[in-house]
């Protein structure tokens, strides 16, 4: 089969590779019918220390069942399902919480070994699911391919950040970073109740999407004048930093009020951050960190998509065939684009 594979050194190529084959009885193999090229994708192909050369690349994907193992139950071949970007048993004390990202058996999709033990990715004609009944959701009747393949991480992670934040209806929410995440976080914070969204953004193209969708947008040089003006000063009830790392973080202590609301859901790679602990302390702030989950957040991610409440299809740039993955990396971390669907 054909799979779009991490050579080294910043780059990906197409190339042929084995099919998958069930290796554990709740395991199931599926069809990928749409994929996509994600920024953790890009993160993984840049920083590839963890990432071993001819790694099947991509976790995001919606397709058929074409084989389960014997202890599958909640699956059948020919059924039409969307992945989570990560695997869980669904069966330990982390899972029966909704905490599948603590679970032992976490695997992420392909990463290589920066999540857990490594697990071809989706960006194939084929992939392997282990504990299939728990990873895997049926995709309803009424959602598209294009729609579907964003429930499982981008739509998922823009969620889980407006849930963490803990949203009263008519807050003022920011959002720092108008990359897919930042944009799907936009929409889910209107649909979920925000008085406004501002979405902070230097790339004049992506401020349009989302003025276009909703929000109050700033260049981060204006930010700080947008929200004060918008708040009477307070500053915003939640940021979100879609970002990552410090200039995200920064951003978002320079914009949230007293007594407000940071959740990062960007990708940090460093290993420390210069917390201000003092102002935190007296302006009793709260700081959290999220991480989109399917497994958990199945039923409202659905909902939202299903009842046209939420079209994330808005960030599509287009759509590729396999051949032409390479090149969707390369216009992606250029910012050329937004986000690249996959037909396989």
């Amino acid at each position: 089969m054909k799979a779009v594979l991490y050579t080294g050194n910043g780059e990906v190529s197409v190339e042929s590779v084995a099919e998958p084959l069930l290796d554990d009885p709740a395991d199931a193999v599926v069809r990928v019918r749409r994929a996509a090229v994600c920024g953790t994708d890009l993160h993984a192909v840049a920083h590839g220390e963890h990432l071993p050369r001819g790694s099947v690349m991509g976790h995001e994907f919606v397709g058929e069942v074409v084989e389960t193992g014997p202890a599958v139950r909640g699956h059948a071949v020919g059924d039409l399902v969307v992945g989570a970007d990560f695997t869980a048993c669904g069966t330990c004390w982390w899972c029966r919480r909704g905490d599948h990202w603590e679970c032992p058996h976490r695997r992420f999709f392909g990463t290589g070994a920066a999540y857990g033990p490594p697990l071809a990715g989706s960006q194939a004609e084929l992939v392997r699911v282990p504990f299939a009944d728990t990873v895997l959701r049926p995709v309803p009747a009424g959602i598209g391919l294009d729609a579907a393949v964003f429930l499982g991480d981008t739509l998922a992670t823009g969620f889980a950040a407006v849930r963490r934040a803990g949203l009263t209806p008519g807050d003022t929410v920011v959002v720092v970073g108008g990359g897919p995440v930042g944009q799907l976080t936009s929409l889910t914070a209107q649909a979920c109740g925000a008085g406004t969204v501002v979405l902070v953004e230097p790339v004049a193209e992506r401020r349009a999407l989302a003025c276009g969708e909703g929000a109050v947008v700033a260049d981060p040089s204006e930010a700080a004048d947008v929200v004060t003006g918008l708040t009477d000063g307070r500053g915003a009830d939640a940021v979100i930093d879609a970002v990552g790392g410090p200039r995200g973080l920064d951003t978002a202590f320079s914009l949230v009020r007293r007594r407000g609301s940071i959740v990062s859901v960007g990708v940090h790679t460093g290993a420390e951050f210069a917390l201000p602990v003092a102002r935190a302390f007296a302006d009793e702030l709260t700081l959290r960190f999220a991480i989109g989950d399917l497994m958990r957040d199945g039923e409202a991610l659905v909902a939202l998509v299903a009842s046209g409440v939420l079209d994330p299809t808005v960030v599509a740039s287009g759509t590729v065939g396999l051949d032409d993955v390479p090149d969707a990396y390369r216009a992606m971390a250029q910012r050329r684009t937004l986000k690249t669907l996959i037909a396989t």
